[in-house]
């Protein structure tokens, strides 16, 4: 795959695309210590905007769906990003360079099924097996690699309601506490990984300026070794 990459001079505003939600929140201390805080609005998940300024003139942010920001990020649409690294293990774009774990929004990607049914069934034996899930290409590499071949049910929501409703034996979901897990008579079998979110930059953009990509990751790093300075101080 080709990167369209928007052309982007020294005179250009450069993008980072951001996830809604709780990394969004969980990212703002970072962006302010890298001297990147966006518009107040950008944290309010009832404004309508989706593109920001902010601390730096030259860099705004757009904010958007967890899942679109490797999208937005390997077609040139914004030049860096904030990830999951689930996100990143689904899709695999070789037009994505990952420089830093910003040590947020951790959690696991993780196999579950119905609480209760250990002993009934033996997934050594499995040659075949169904399973509901928003990451197709996690899931067949993991059961692939076990020699069994998954048949998916590809859901963006509501996961764990298809082992209940006879949708699939098993699901594959991002995992935080796991209380939504048991509030659903289920539980997890496996972690295939653990998450966090990274920052990512567009390859030909970090070529083509690398000097203006650079100093951004530089403040990243230096948000990031402050914020661990600051949880060693506190502990």
């Amino acid at each position: 795959m080709t990167a369209l990459t928007r052309e982007t001079t020294q005179d250009t505003k450069l993008i980072l695309a951001l996830p809604k939600g709780r990394i969004l929140k969980a990212a703002a201390p970072l962006l302010a210590g890298a001297g990147l805080t966006p518009a107040a609005d950008c944290l309010d998940e009832g404004s309508r905007r989706l593109r920001f300024p902010t601390d730096d003139a030259m860099l705004d942010v757009v904010r958007v769906r967890s899942f679109d920001v490797a999208t937005f990020v390997a077609f040139g649409g914004a030049q860096l990003g904030i990830c999951g690294a689930d996100v990143l293990m689904e899709f695999d774009y070789p037009e994505i360079y990952a420089p830093l774990d910003l040590r947020i929004g951790a959690c696991r990607v993780s196999v579950a099924r119905p609480r209760g049914q250990e002993g009934t069934d033996n997934p050594a034996r499995w040659s075949r097996v169904r399973v509901a899930t928003k990451y197709p290409a996690i899931t067949r590499r993991h059961f692939a690699a076990r020699g069994i071949n998954a048949d998916i049910v590809h859901l963006h929501g509501a996961m764990e309601l298809a082992p209940v409703l006879d949708l699939s034996h098993l699901i594959v979901d991002l995992v935080d506490t796991g209380s939504t897990l048991r509030a659903n008579g289920l539980e997890e079998t496996e972690t295939i990984a653990t998450v966090t979110s990274r920052l990512i930059v567009n390859r030909t953009a970090l070529k083509t300026q690398p000097e203006r990509i650079g100093a951004l990751i530089a403040r990243f790093r230096h948000a990031l070794a402050a914020s661990t300075v600051a949880e060693t101080v506190s502990a």
